[in-house]
């Protein structure tokens, strides 16, 4: 589904260059649960960025489903952003006076005129999403009424809106609690593996890589494979003891 060659990103400040990914190589298979792991500044969000289309600015090349994103006209790559990859960032962005349903809806707003749902239809697919990831009852809250975990939930049914075969996933448990953060894991185990929905997922936390299937570590601009595992469940925090 996605394969990477010679892939290299660098920054420059002044005269200072700073690159950051050196020639990255690696392929993921359709239906793949993937982890992104390194250190801060290593480029693990830049790499995920360049497959999600957000950042044309690297040399070398990447290709999703035959497409070399390179080679795609600003009009193709935005079409590949809305319809064919999902996004779910740490910051939830929803927008805070629409309800959930018209936050997870809003991607009809952007798709090409000759393939926009109506509104009727776009509702109805919002509501099967919404339902996806639990929040079927809460079609008409807004943003503020919901708890973080909830929220999250929101952005991730956004993402599923237009069915994505990709799922990418930039640090989503940033902002949420353990027990929060563990739920989010389960929801993404369960998509990858019951809808088939291949999922990338930039972490620190290597609790969220051991329960993906198979590890990417990036470090000194150099990307590290470090293959398949059997995936472990993220634990729940302990409770604590009532005080005695």
């Amino acid at each position: 589904m996605i394969r990477v060659r010679g892939m290299r990103k660098a920054y420059r400040t002044g005269k200072v260059v700073n690159e950051v990914l050196r020639g990255v190589d690696f392929d993921v298979e359709a239906g793949e649960f993937v982890s992104i792991i390194g250190p801060s500044g290593s480029g693990k969000s830049t790499l995920l960025h360049a497959i999600g289309g957000l950042d044309r600015d690297y040399t070398g090349t990447i290709e999703v489903d035959g497409r070399d994103l390179h080679s795609l006209s600003d009009t193709a790559l935005s079409d590949y952003r809305n319809r064919s990859v999902g996004f779910v960032f740490q910051s939830f962005y929803l927008l805070p006076h629409l309800s959930i349903l018209e936050n997870v809806a809003l991607p009809a707003v952007f798709a090409r005129s000759g393939e926009r749902l109506d509104h009727a239809a776009a509702s109805a697919r919002a509501r099967d999403v919404l339902e996806q990831v639990e929040l079927g009852a809460r079609t008409d809250s807004t943003p503020t009424m919901l708890s973080g975990g909830q929220r999250q939930r929101v952005a991730i049914a956004r993402a599923l809106f237009h069915r994505p075969a990709l799922l990418l996933c930039d640090e989503p448990t940033g902002n949420l609690d353990s027990k929060m953060g563990a739920q989010i894991i389960e929801l993404f185990r369960r998509l990858n593996a019951d809808a088939k929905i291949t999922v990338m997922i930039v972490t620190h936390d290597p609790r969220i890589s051991a329960a993906t299937t198979r590890t990417l570590r990036v470090e000194d601009g150099n990307l590290f494979d470090e293959g398949t595992h059997r995936p472990t469940a993220m634990p729940e925090p302990a409770t604590p003891e009532a005080p005695q």
